[in-house]
Order: structure tokens, then sequence, then C-alpha cells
């Protein structure tokens, strides 16, 4: 009996040494190395987004690591996503403070990288109630017309060879400085606007050392500080002097039609909130947003359908069955537009403005997929990661825009947020979709696109916060000789 009841002690020990034995190898490998101060920062390579991406593939979906000094937790995982913009969505809100948005976004009291409080929660609501209106997209079929008519030319022949980007950049950000201050940009004043918006996405898509280390700054890691706040300085110049022009005018007090005259109005009422640094603030997020943002998902849009020429060839028969060769598209035939819609979605997961969303940060303790989260947690969310996961999305590095139709499966969930979600969602989300659906349908209608050479379109992708191409995309077009007439027309 006594040799027996040693035998199932031993059976048991072993069994057990077995089970602790694979649990600490399961541990071991469920998180990489880290190094003393600088903690998992020496993994990390550029892109980002696609660092992160394959530590998750080796070591989890869901991670918590140490940037420095800074608690980090990196979310590739669609239901963690869910969990951290639905049960923990007022604990993530907040947005962690780093030299870019210290620098760049007055102090992160701008829009976009300001914490969740009160005064958040009032330019939020100004933003949807007199920003970002249907009304304002008034002026987008006019934007587009002069955008064709700049293309055009009835007294020349044969394709033409143009940089795109610039042209995608000329229409957007004239559409949202119309809405901000009556101004349109063009020649040398729109190439700097350019220069100075690239500039700052790519400062705001970059971390300092010092962010994470903060005895770096007095180790002489401060070169990119100085440069951020040269940047910073020259954006301030900028936006102070849109608001100086409107001012003086003096229109805003009989009639604001603009952004700016509204909030100078709200500045007389509620100082506070709209004193002339949170007006920059909020300039800043909508221009940003509206003129950097848009013109890349254009540019990556077309040169995926440029590499695709079936799905281009798809794109306008849908076109030309819808609307036909009489008249140019308008916003209310978008919505017919299946095909091109499904190609907008499919850029938009491969190629997602924001591939790391914008850092969150827990304003409390919380747990996310059975981890416990310290308070002051920075949250980095991997779109790019989920939406080319090949355990969610069947061939995830094709382009296949027919994924996204309604008869399969419409409703994509938290594998697919290309705009965020939650409290801090993009704003300009259903902006953003009129704009690129009008605009690239009119281009498609309107012209024939080719490739510059048989070569296909680089594909490879730049740095910054909006992911833009490497390589600004040159491509060939002419007008098809049936929307000549229309074309012609344009004034």
């Amino acid at each position: 009996m006594e040799e027996l009841s040693l035998y199932h002690l031993l059976a048991i020990f072993f069994t057990a040494l077995v089970f602790i034995s694979k649990h600490l190898l399961q541990l071991k490998l469920s998180k990489p190395l880290a190094i003393p101060i600088l903690g998992h920062l020496h993994l990390l390579r550029k892109p980002v987004h696609q660092s992160l991406a394959s530590i998750a593939s080796k070591h989890g979906h869901v991670l918590r690591l140490r940037f420095g000094s800074r608690p980090v937790l990196v979310v590739s995982s669609p239901s963690a996503a869910e969990e951290c913009f639905t049960k923990n969505d007022i604990i993530f809100a907040n947005r962690p403070c780093i030299l870019s948005a210290k620098q760049l976004w007055y102090d992160n009291t701008a829009f976009v990288f300001s914490p969740f409080n009160p005064r958040w929660r009032a330019h939020r609501r100004f933003t949807s109630l007199h920003a970002l209106t249907p009304s304002r997209l008034s002026k987008l079929l006019s934007e587009i017309r002069l955008l064709l008519r700049g293309l055009y030319s009835d007294d020349r022949e044969g394709f033409q060879k143009i940089e795109i980007r610039s042209w995608f950049f000329e229409l957007t950000v004239n559409l949202v400085m119309g809405m901000i201050s009556g101004k349109r940009y063009s020649g040398e004043e729109k190439r700097s606007l350019k220069k100075l918006l690239e500039e700052i996405f790519l400062f705001s898509g970059a971390t300092s050392m010092e962010d994470f280390v903060p005895l770096a700054r007095w180790l002489g890691f401060s070169s990119m500080r100085r440069r951020i706040e040269a940047t910073a300085k020259e954006m301030d110049e900028f936006l102070q002097g849109l608001i100086e022009e409107r001012r003086k005018l003096g229109k805003w007090k009989e009639s604001s039609s603009t952004i700016i005259d509204i909030m100078l109005t709200l500045q007389d009422k509620e100082p506070e909130d709209y004193n002339d640094v949170s007006i920059k603030g909020i300039l800043e997020s909508l221009i940003t947003g509206g003129a950097e943002t848009t013109p890349g998902t254009m540019e990556w849009a077309m040169a995926l359908l440029l590499n695709h020429p079936e799905a281009m060839t798809k794109a306008r028969a849908e076109i030309e069955e819808h609307v036909g060769h009489a008249r140019l598209v308008m916003e209310s035939d978008i919505s017919k537009l299946r095909y091109l819609n499904n190609v907008i979605k499919e850029t938009l997961r491969l190629f997602p403005t924001g591939p790391l969303l914008i850092p969150h940060e827990s304003s409390e303790d919380c747990t996310v997929a059975g981890l416990h989260v310290p308070k002051g947690t920075m949250l980095l969310v991997n779109a790019y990661a989920m939406q080319r996961d090949p355990e969610l999305w069947e061939d995830p590095l094709e382009f296949k825009p027919e994924r996204f139709d309604a008869e399969s499966n419409g409703d994509q969930g938290y594998k697919y947020k290309p705009f965020g979600s939650g409290r801090r969602r993009c704003p300009g989300e259903t902006m953003a979709w009129k704009v690129i659906g009008l605009t690239l349908a009119s281009l498609i209608q309107c012209f024939q696109w080719e490739r510059v050479g048989e070569e296909l379109v680089d594909l490879s992708e730049g740095m910054g916060l909006s992911m833009p191409m490497t390589t600004p995309m040159e491509v060939m077009y002419k007008p098809y000789p049936e929307m000549l007439g229309v074309l012609s027309q344009l004034e």
C-alpha cells in the first residue's frame, strides 16, 4: 500500500514537473527578451508597424512590452482591440505625452493629441457640428472640376505623364483650406505648405529616444528635438497668420462663412476653450487630417489599380453602367458604385492611413485579454498587422476588392478598423470616404490611366504617421474620346 502511494506521488510529481517545465518554456517564449534601460526598444526596426507585426507573429497578438521606462501594450488581435475600445474605451481615451505631440501639437492640447477631458469633448463637438459637415463638402464637386480641367487640354494628343500625388494634394488642400479660411493655394505657396505638412506627419509618426529614456536628452540625443521645434515654429506662424487674416477682415462679426470665423465668434463667448492656441490646435488637426492623409490613400488606390488593370477596367465599366458618358459622376452616384467602394476598402486594408493607430494611454489599471494593464501604459493597436493577418484574411497580401462584397462578409468587425474605433475614432472618416470616392470615380470615368513603363508600380512604404509611398508615383493618362464633350465644357 505504501509502495503504491509512493508510486502515485512520484507519478504526480513528474507529471507536475513536465507541466511546469512546458508552462515556463511557454512563458519564456511568450515575451521577447528585454535588456536593461532600453527594455524592448532594441527589437524595433523601421517601419515600426512591420517590426511590431513580426514580433507579434512570434510571441503573440497581445504583448506587454517595455520601451525604456514606459510600459507598452501592443495589440494585434481583433478581440483584444474590441476590448480596448468597448469595455475599456474611456480608460484608453487618453493620449501619451511624447516629444512630437508636445512640440508639434501645442503641448498635447491640440485636438488629435489632447487628453480626454471636457475641452476635448467641446472641440470634438465643434468639429461634428461646424467643421466636418455635409454642407462643408459642397465645394468638393467644384474642386474636382478644377482638377479635371487642369488635367484636360484640348491642344494635346496622346498620353501625358504627371506626378499624381501633387494633383491630389492640390485638390484636398484647397478643399480643406477653403472651408477653414476661404483661401486657395497654388504654385510656390502650395509647395511650401505641402513640404510643411509632410514634415508634420513625418515627425508626428516618429518617437524620440527621450520619450522612453529620459536620460537620453542629456546625453546628446537632441537632433530630432531641434528639427521638431523648427517645424513646430513654422506651423505655428502659418496658423497664426490664418487667424490674423480673418480677424482683420472682421467679417466673422457679421457672418461666419469659414471655420475660423465660427471659432472667433466662440472666442468671445468661451475664451478659455477657444483661445488662439486652442484654435490653432483644431486647425492643425483639420488641415493635416484632410490635406495629407487623403491624397496618400488616393495615390495608393491608383497604384493598386495600375498594377491590376483588370480591376481598373471593372471599376470603369461599373461607372459607365450607372453614370454613362453624358455627365460627370455626382456624389449621389457613389453609393451605387459597389466595386469602386470595395477598391477603396481594400486599399485601406493593405495601406491604412495610420498603420499603428495614434497611440492611446490608460488612465487607470485595467485588464485586456486577461492581462493586467497598469495605469500609464501606452496602447499601440497595429491595424496594419490585423489587416494583413493570414489567420484573419484569405490571401492577405493579395489585392482582392471583391472580398468586401456584402453577400459574403461585408462587416469585417474589429479586424478592419482603418480609421480607429471608440471615442477617439477619426472624426473625418465620412469626409474622407466622400472625397476619395468622388475623386477616384471622376478620374477613372474621364481618363485612361497606364503605368509609365512595363514594370509594376513600386509599393514600398515610406516613413511617417500616414504611411505614404516611398516615391511619388508618376503615371500616364489621356482623356477617353467619349468624355471629350463633357471635359471641353468645364470652366
